[in-house]
């Protein structure tokens, strides 16, 4: 039997290489379709997780993953040796930046490396992970040849970019238009029959190339917009307006303008970091992408300026940032999530640190927290107030009690505009 009737039959073995954000959903949701489906990662207490019919994801219910281990739809190992066993294998691991700037693929290159030792003929291998455009031809694609077996004809190669949103209720895994591309049309077509048996739409492209491109284009947009709006905040502040009214008022406008909001900076693995996979490989095209690099800046520049208008209201109780007691309303990277990748409160809570204010904050999402010499237990937001100078909202859970926040705190600086109507004197918007 070829691998399109197995797929169509759900008869396919599915191999899904990293189980964090990307790839437990993507295996849940094959499970649940009935493939069998075995999750790779080096983490032996994810595998545990799973095998006991645990999730560690937000956004995956543990119900699905029990359901799913006991009808023998789903396991998982760090045996890398069964990927020998797959029929398709699907790489979701992460891709981050060095201290540089430039793409550090280590995580991509011993999952291939994995897979090259097992390769076999007839296979279809995915790449999720988000790169720079050409990763798949480049790195990927080489380093599978050197089994021996050509891509495109003994075995199929393609990538598809995830765009998982954690958090997101309305859109998730089944929900998103899937975007394939690969490295010729019968890998296309198959990685296509493959991704369709549970996600609604599939998006094709004529290329890994392209395919990987869209990814960082998504990125990068949102990116340089929250780049142009935090700065819009900035200059707000030295104009002495509302940014959060302005916003509003320019949303009313039916056609040609998109809202998007300032906040302490960019959080996340994808949009802080994707708009430098671009950049870096633009650069080695001899092009110079000064628009996305701006907007890095401004985005990057957003803890100092939370952090400058904590001292404006510290000031205005003519106290010091130094010996305040500052508290912190959130340190996941977005709303109603435990993720802490790249979230700009830690980058506000440092700067504070640096500059000697005691610190705690509250975040039913993140329990403790360990960064940049910071070592701190979340306080229920119902302890949080004797003693403390001034409060920092940087995430706004909803579970945050925000109509009480102005008269149990004698400041509070709101970078995500969660106090909105408020007008008492001690609030500071950003």
């Amino acid at each position: 039997m070829n691998l399109r009737d197995k797929i169509r039959n759900r008869q396919a073995r599915i191999g899904i290489i990293g189980l964090g954000y990307v790839g437990l959903p993507l295996a849940t949701e094959f499970a649940k379709e009935g493939f069998e489906v075995t999750g790779f990662d080096v983490d032996a207490s994810k595998v545990a997780e799973i095998n006991a019919g645990r999730s560690y994801i937000g956004d995956v219910a543990t119900e699905d993953v029990a359901a799913a281990v006991t009808a023998g739809k789903l396991s998982a190992t760090t045996d890398m040796s069964k990927l020998h066993d797959m029929d398709a294998i699907d790489i979701c691991v992460p891709t981050p930046l060095r201290k540089t700037r430039d793409p550090d693929l280590s995580y991509v290159v011993r999952a291939v490396e994995a897979v090259r030792a097992r390769l076999r003929p007839g296979q279809l291998v995915i790449l999720e992970s988000t790169t720079y455009p050409g990763t798949t031809e480049e790195v990927v694609r080489p380093a599978l040849e050197e089994s021996g077996l050509k891509a495109g004809t003994d075995f199929y190669l393609a990538f598809s970019p995830e765009r998982v949103d954690p958090g997101n209720q309305a859109y998730t895994t089944r929900s998103i238009p899937k975007v394939v591309g690969g490295v010729n049309e019968a890998s296309t077509e198959l990685a296509t029959a493959l991704y369709g048996s549970i996600i609604s739409t599939i998006v094709r492209v004529g290329s890994t190339q392209a395919a990987e491109m869209v990814k960082l284009l998504e990125n990068t947009f949102r990116a340089v917009n929250i780049g142009l709006v935090n700065e819009i905040a900035m200059m707000s502040r030295r104009m002495n307006l509302d940014v959060w009214e302005v916003i509003e008022a320019a949303s009313t406008k039916p056609f040609g303008f998109m809202p998007f909001f300032p906040g302490p900076g960019l959080g996340g693995h994808c949009i802080p970091i994707d708009p430098f996979l671009l950049s870096w490989k633009a650069r080695q095209n001899g092009f110079e992408c000064r628009f996305i690099e701006l907007a890095g800046h401004i985005n990057g520049s957003m803890p100092s300026f939370v952090v400058e208008r904590i001292g404006e209201a510290l000031n205005t109780k003519k106290k010091a940032i130094n010996g305040s007691h500052i508290h912190v309303f959130g340190v996941a990277y977005k709303k109603d999530v435990s993720d802490m990748r790249e979230s700009p409160a830690l980058d506000v809570l440092e700067l504070l640190h640096r500059r000697g204010a005691v610190l705690s904050y509250t975040d039913p999402y993140v329990p403790t927290l360990e960064h940049g010499g910071i070592e701190l237990t979340s306080v229920p937001e119902q302890d949080a107030a004797k003693g403390i100078d001034c409060a920092v909202i940087c995430t706004n859970h909803s579970v945050f009690k925000y109509a009480e926040m102005p008269g149990r705190f004698p400041l509070i600086v709101d970078t995500r505009n969660a106090l909105k109507g408020m007008t008492d004197d001690n609030v500071f918007r950003l």
